[in-house]
C-alpha cells in the first residue's frame, strides 16, 4: 500500500472493556499500527482482529472515538492496555488533516457498480440503439448514434447507454437434480441465448417454476442529443462524449442521473437464516466464473430477504456428493451408483464477501478475503458459521 502521510493523532484505539470482547484479538496484534492511504477498515482489523466485520462494535466501545470512520492516513492507532478488563483514559489529539479519511472498503474498486449499475425486471420498454453513424458496427466517443422510442427528446438532454448482459432467475426445486438458479448471457438485443446445454429444457418448461431475480444493466457510455425526432426522421440523434467501452445496435438508453450513495458501510451479520441452497455467488463480474479479493460477485439475495448494504456473508464450495470407491469399487461412478450410496463431504470454507449494493430480489458484493478462490455457485452463510 502506499505510504501516507503522518499526523500527531494518536488513538488509544481497540482498548478491550470485557474478555468476551478481547478473544477476537490476534495473539500476535502490534501495540501500534500507523494508517496508511490505501487502507481500508476491514484491512486495519484484519490485521488484529479475529473477525474484522466486527469492528464497529468493538470501535463503538471506546467512547473516545466519535466517529470510527473519521480514521485518517497517518494516525497512530494504540492497541496497548494494562488488562483485558481496565479500560484506561485516553486523550485525542487531532493532527492536521491532509487527505480524505479511509472507507470501509476501497471505493475505486465498487464506484462503478454504485454509480452505473441498475438490476430491472423488465427493459423491453427502454428506448435503444437502432442504427450508427455511416452505418457503422460500433461507435465510440465523438460519433454519432439513432436513438428509436426517445420521441419528445430535446437536444443539450443528457443519456446514458446501457446494455443488458445477464439474466438471473430462480428455480423452484425441490428434488435437488439440478442447480438452483440460472444465470443467462444475452445477445445484442437482450435476449437469451439458448445453447446445447439447455434448449430442450428451456423450451420444454417455458420457465414454468422460476421466478427472475432480474436483469443486470451494464453502462457502456454516455452522450448528449443533438437532435430530436423532427422532419419525419423516426430516430433521435445522440452524440457520444464519454470514452468507455463501443456501442453496438440493441443498447438501450436511459436518462443520466446521479445516483447518491454512502461510502461508509457498516460491516454486520445477515439478518435472518437463510435454507440451504437459497443464498449462493450468481455471478463474478467481468469474469468466467471466478474471482478473488476485491472482485465483484452478484448474490441471489436482496432486500426483500432482509440483506442491506453492509451484509457479510462468509462463502463456501459446496461439498461433493462423492462415490466409495473403496466401497463399491474405482469402476463406479456418479451415473452408475445411487445417489443413497454416495457420501456427501463437507462445505470448504473460500472467504468472505460484504455486499454494496442492494437492489429487491438480489444484490452485489465484494470479496473481502479468501483462503481460495470464489466461484459461480457458492454457498452464502453466517460469517461465523464453523469451519
Amino acid at each position: 500500500m502506499p505510504q501516507g502521510l503522518r499526523t500527531a493523532m494518536a488513538v488509544a484505539l481497540l482498548t478491550i472493556t470485557t474478555w468476551a470482547v478481547a478473544v477476537d484479538l490476534r495473539a500476535d496484534h502490534p501495540d501500534t499500527y500507523v494508517v496508511q492511504r490505501g487502507d481500508t477498515l476491514w484491512d486495519i482489523a484484519g490485521r488484529f482482529l479475529q473477525k474484522p466485520w466486527l469492528w464497529p462494535e468493538i470501535w463503538q466501545a471506546n467512547p473516545q472515538v466519535e466517529n470510527p470512520h473519521l480514521i485518517y492516513p497517518g494516525d497512530v492507532l494504540s492497541l496497548a492496555y494494562m488488562d483485558r478488563v481496565q479500560q484506561p483514559q485516553a486523550v485525542v489529539q487531532p493532527g492536521p488533516r491532509t487527505e480524505p479519511p479511509i472507507t470501509g472498503i476501497p471505493l475505486g474498486e465498487i464506484e462503478p457498480f454504485l454509480k452505473d449499475l441498475r438490476v430491472v425486471d423488465s427493459f423491453d420498454q427502454l428506448p435503444y440503439v437502432v442504427g450508427l453513424e455511416e452505418d457503422r458496427l460500433r461507435g465510440g466517443q465523438g460519433q454519432l448514434v439513432y436513438v428509436r422510442g426517445l420521441a419528445g427528446a430535446q437536444p443539450g438532454q443528457r443519456y446514458m447507454v446501457v446494455r443488458p448482459v445477464q439474466r438471473y432467475a430462480f428455480v423452484d426445486r425441490t428434488d435437488g437434480c439440478c442447480d438452483l438458479f440460472d444465470r443467462d448471457s444475452l445477445d445484442f438485443r437482450g435476449r437469451r441465448t439458448l445453447d446445447s446445454a439447455d434448449f430442450w429444457a428451456a423450451v420444454m418448461v417455458m420457465d414454468k417454476g422460476k421466478e427472475l431475480l432480474g436483469h443486470e444493466l451494464k453502462r457502456v457510455s454516455a452522450g448528449t442529443i443533438t437532435r430530436g425526432e423532427v422532419g419525419g426522421i423516426e430516430a433521435s440523434t445522440l452524440m457520444l462524449d464519454h470514452d468507455s467501452h463501443e456501442v453496438r445496435v440493441g443498447d438501450r438508453i436511459v436518462p443520466v442521473d446521479v445516483q447518491s450513495y454512502d461510502p461508509y458501510f457498516h460491516p454486520h451479520p445477515p439478518a435472518r437464516s437463510f435454507d440451504y441452497g437459497r443464498a449462493k455467488v450468481l455471478a463474478v463480474a467481468d469474469m468466467l466464473a471466478t474471482g478473488g479479493p476485491h472482485d465483484v460477485v452478484a448474490l441471489s439475495v436482496g432486500a426483500r430477504d432482509g440483506i442491506d448494504n453492509g451484509t457479510v456473508f462468509s462463502t463456501w464450495r459446496v461439498g461433493t456428493n462423492a462415490v466409495d470407491r473403496v466401497e463399491y469399487g474405482l469402476d463406479r461412478t456418479e451415473s452408475t451408483i445411487f445417489a443413497g450410496s454416495k457420501v456427501r463431504l463437507p462445505d470448504e470454507f473460500a472467504g468472505h464477501v460484504m455486499v454494496f449494493r442492494t437492489f429487491d430480489k438480489m444484490s452485489y458484493g465484494l470479496v473481502m478475503d479468501s483462503v481460495k478462490p470464489t466461484r459461480v455457485g457458492f454457498e452464502l452463510k453466517h460469517p461465523d458459521a464453523p469451519f
